[in-house]
């Protein structure tokens, strides 16, 4: 998705916007004349780069807020911004997620080309709340395998396989930590893990369609999930503590969440001792350029966000506008948007 360029575009638009609307209704315009306003508004909306308009999209449903709260400006967004950038430049991020106890020997495990069904079993039985967690994803509609319930870490690891419980594994470590504190962050804790899930199986298809690895597409996927968890937090954390009369407006977060997700995914990364094809993948999708080569997982995130917006019945691009976005053709395109829409229609997760 966009990143700080977007950011600046979008500000610089809105800020010609604004003018012009100022102007006009200082005029007073006649009935015709509003209605001529609105076209124009629709049509400049229309105009704006595909991705633009999606990413807004999203924002206006993880935040549940309309776009005229997404985009208005506020007093404190600068302050927020030159905070948060200070606190990742100086490693003083508050809310960044400390790294699992079980990640590092499961991740050697499981990237091993040796690594038995038994090793993995052994890891996830060795952590009573992972096990939990892994037979709890592992009969969710997004990885069950057939009719069949899943009981045992032993009938998971056999049902799935390795590659599947590699998934499986991930989502899990990840699960907790994207869980909502507290009823404020309900909804768009709630809304985020589908995103990022969603993005997360988006990215790995994609990764298989092209000949590729595919497991450290999905893991790395839901990443930017948790790093926009991550900031909704600090942006909260820095609000009660130099704002606390005020509270932070869906501009706010929306401006914090688009101009650093990815310094905050790689924050974690790092944090969290992944592999350094982690931080090579995630620094591909944050440079990847429509003119450039087309990354999994920015063609993924794209997807996903594009599908899970669907789902929900929210604003999207149409098949038209997301067809040249993607390394996909339109075949292509077509079978993992079967896949992705059986498993939203599913119940990827609780709405």
């Amino acid at each position: 998705m966009p990143g700080i360029t977007s950011w600046i575009r979008n500000r610089l638009l809105r800020s010609h916007s604004g003018q012009g609307v100022h102007t006009a209704a200082s005029t007073g315009p006649s009935r015709a004349g509003r209605s001529l306003l609105n076209s124009a508004a629709a049509s400049s909306e229309e105009c704006r780069p595909p991705l633009d308009r999606l990413e807004d999209h999203l924002f206006c449903w993880l935040l549940d807020s309309s776009p005229r709260q997404v985009s208005q400006p506020s007093p404190l967004t600068g302050k927020v911004l030159r905070e948060i950038e200070s606190r990742l430049r100086d490693d003083r991020l508050e809310e960044l997620p400390r790294q699992p106890l079980t990640l590092p020997t499961l991740m050697r495990t499981l990237a091993s080309e040796t690594t038995s069904r038994q090793a993995v079993t052994g890891i996830i039985l060795g952590d009573p709340s992972l096990t939990q967690q892994v037979l709890q994803v592992a009969n969710s509609p997004f990885f069950r395998v057939g009719d069949q319930a899943v009981v045992s870490v032993d009938q998971a690891v056999f049902l799935l396989g390795l590659d599947g419980i590699r998934n499986v594994a991930s989502a899990s470590v990840m699960r907790p930590m994207l869980a909502a504190r507290n009823s404020a962050e309900s909804t768009f804790a709630q809304r985020v893990w589908r995103w990022g899930l969603t993005c997360a199986r988006s990215a790995e298809l994609i990764a298989l369609n092209n000949h590729q690895e595919s497991t450290s597409y999905f893991m790395v996927g839901l990443l930017p999930a948790l790093s926009y968890l991550t900031l909704r937090r600090e942006v909260q954390s820095i609000f009660e503590r130099r704002f606390p009369d005020e509270h932070p407006s869906p501009h706010v977060f929306h401006e914090v969440m688009r101009t650093f997700e990815w310094a905050t995914a790689q924050k974690i990364a790092h944090a969290w001792n992944l592999p350094p094809r982690y931080h090579a993948l995630l620094l591909t999708a944050e440079w990847s350029l429509p003119d450039k080569e087309h990354s999994p997982l920015n063609d993924g995130i794209v997807l996903g966000t594009r599908e899970v917006l669907r789902d929900a019945h929210q604003r999207n691009l149409g098949i038209d506008e997301l067809l040249p976005l993607l390394s996909l053709n339109a075949d292509q395109l077509d079978k993992v948007r079967q896949i992705l829409s059986r498993l939203l229609a599913e119940g990827l997760s609780s709405r």
